[in-house]
Parts: C-alpha cells; sequence; structure tokens
C-alpha cells in the first residue's frame, strides 16, 4: 500500500529514490502497509513540493505559460462537476429517472421522456469534458474550439435544440457560493480567454500529463451518475467543497516551496468565476454566511499566495 503513496511523486523522482523511501517506510513501520496519519500527511505534501519543484526546473515554457494551462484546467474542471451525472447518463445510453438533475424545461435526451421537456441531442457537460481532455494531453487547437462552444450555447446564440439552454438546479459550492450553469457567461468567457492565450503562443508546447489525471474524472463521472448522486446533495457540494479546499491548499504549499507566482493565476481566475456568480445570485446564500464574508473568504488567497512567493524569493536571493 505504501507505493500507492509514491504515485503523488513525480516519475523521475520514483524512478531515482522511490525504493528508498519505500525501504525507510518499511525500516520505521515494520510489519504496517500503511503509515500512521501524520507520516501520510507527510509524503503527500513532499510529492506536491516535488512536483512543483519539477514545474519550475523545466525551462521549454515560459512560467506564466504554465499557469494559464492551469488556469485553463481548473476553469474546464469547474464547469463539468455540475454536469457530471448529465454526461454519465448519455454515454450509457440510460433514462436517468427520478434522479436526473433539474433542467427545467432545458430538454431531456431522446431516449427519454419528461412530460413539459424539449429533446435535446447532447449533454452541456461533454463540452467541458473535452476542453479538459484536450488541455491534460496539451491539445490546445482541440480545447480552443471547445471552450468557443461553451461560449457559444451558454449565451443563447446557437438555440437550445442541441445541448440544451439552462444548466443544473442547485448550488455549486457547498455553503459558500451559487451554482455555476451554462449561461455564466463569466466562467466560459474566462476559459476562452486562457485557451486562446494558449493557442496564440505556439513557440512553447504545452506540458502533457498522462492518461492517469482521467482517472479521477472517471471515478467523479461514475460516482455522480451511478450512485445518482446530483450536484444539489449535501455529499456532493461537501465533497466538492473538501476538493477545493484541497486544491487551494496544494497552491499554497506548491508557492511555498518554489516561490513561484504561476499558481496565483488560476487561483485569482477561480476568484473571479466564484465571486461573479455569487454577484449575479445572491438569494442563494440565503441561510449561509453573510455574501461579504464568503467574498473575503474566496479573496484570501490571492494575497495569501503573492505574499508567501514573496517572501520565499527573498529568503533565497
Amino acid at each position: 500500500m505504501n507505493r500507492i503513496l509514491l504515485a503523488a511523486y513525480p516519475k523521475d523522482y520514483r524512478t531515482r529514490q522511490g525504493e528508498e523511501v519505500l525501504g525507510c517506510l518499511d525500516e520505521a513501520y515494520p510489519g504496517r502497509s500503511w503509515p500512521p496519519p501524520r507520516e501520510v500527511v507527510a509524503l503527500l505534501r513532499g510529492g506536491v513540493q516535488a512536483h512543483a519543484r519539477a514545474a519550475c526546473e523545466d525551462k521549454s515554457r515560459p512560467w506564466w505559460l504554465d499557469g494559464f494551462h492551469l488556469t485553463a484546467l481548473v476553469l474546464a474542471a469547474l464547469a463539468l462537476v455540475p454536469y457530471l451525472q448529465d454526461v454519465w447518463h448519455w454515454a450509457l445510453h440510460t433514462a436517468p429517472g427520478g434522479h436526473t438533475v433539474g433542467f427545467e424545461g432545458a430538454g431531456w435526451f431522446p431516449w427519454t421522456q419528461g412530460p413539459g421537456t424539449r429533446t435535446r441531442f447532447l449533454p452541456y457537460g461533454l463540452l467541458p469534458l473535452i476542453c479538459l481532455v484536450a488541455l491534460l494531453r496539451g491539445r490546445r487547437w482541440i480545447a480552443l474550439p471547445a471552450s468557443a462552444a461553451m461560449l457559444v450555447v451558454g449565451s443563447g446564440i446557437a438555440g437550445s435544440t442541441f445541448f440544451g439552454d439552462e444548466g443544473v438546479m442547485g448550488v455549486g459550492y457547498y455553503g459558500l457560493a451559487a451554482p455555476l450553469r451554462a449561461h455564466d457567461l463569466v466562467l466560459s468567457g474566462t476559459l476562452f480567454l486562457a485557451c486562446a492565450g494558449l493557442a496564440a503562443h505556439r513557440p512553447s508546447p504545452l506540458r502533457r500529463r498522462s492518461y492517469g489525471w482521467l482517472v479521477p474524472v472517471a471515478a467523479a463521472l461514475f460516482a455522480a451518475g451511478a450512485l445518482h448522486i446530483t450536484s444539489g446533495d449535501p455529499w456532493f457540494q461537501r465533497g466538492q467543497f473538501a476538493v477545493e479546499v484541497a486544491a487551494l491548499t496544494a497552491a499554497w504549499v506548491m508557492t511555498a516551496a518554489t516561490g513561484d507566482y504561476r499558481w496565483l493565476i488560476p487561483v485569482a481566475a477561480f476568484t473571479l468565476v466564484r465571486g461573479a456568480a455569487i454577484a449575479g445570485q445572491p438569494d442563494y446564500l440565503a441561510g449561509s454566511l453573510p455574501g461579504h464574508v464568503v467574498l473575503l473568504c474566496l479573496l484570501m488567497p490571492i494575497p495569501l499566495l503573492a505574499i508567501t512567493a514573496q517572501r520565499r524569493q527573498s529568503r533565497t536571493a
């Protein structure tokens, strides 16, 4: 089981020092297949730091291009999350029945029927999924048209027959924000601008990530679709909240380890999109924290990362 923890480290690190790390764990905790929680956290933190240092040592692309790439990945994943169940049902050609997410007349698929709904042929979530996979593999010329299609569909210019015209009902961020729907153009517009920036800077190749990064995407699709967990379900929202907090924490750990500003770019984009959703749908904060408190919580990581990067650079100067 200790080998599972090694997956948090870059491949080169595992090749050079993997056996040494496993030997140290066996010596420190004989007879145990899994170290104590404190050691697990330390190993995971070390893996995040190793990835950060490897990214900074790679001089084949400018740091800001990596930041834009990470921004596009974050926004594509954020756009996909509310539609996980919908994409799963479409892929398996199943009728969701009473478990479907609410589309309020936006249309079901041709093989399903719903009173008062129109037929749509493809799920909107297919567009951010294509964009996410293309970005993971460094295919900027596939991600760009997919993000442009998201912008066109969300604006309503192309009508609603093909992808539907609404999105998902229910909050998309547990207790702290508002839904992110297809017609929230701040998200799709920012994603399109990030993809356009990546496409415009052709001399530098984008970082290609392994297909292993698609495993958590497939797991999320399965959990939402097969287990009938909609985006309005409290457990879904808690899980999304936990993932986003973990991602922000990882950004801080990487910034503290390297003093690099590239992780500040996706955090700023995330804050922009979440803040715009709150400003546009303030009623969804009813019963939660006050709006100014929520916005403060979203804004805090930006100066925190900037100060952390500056202090790190001043210590190493």
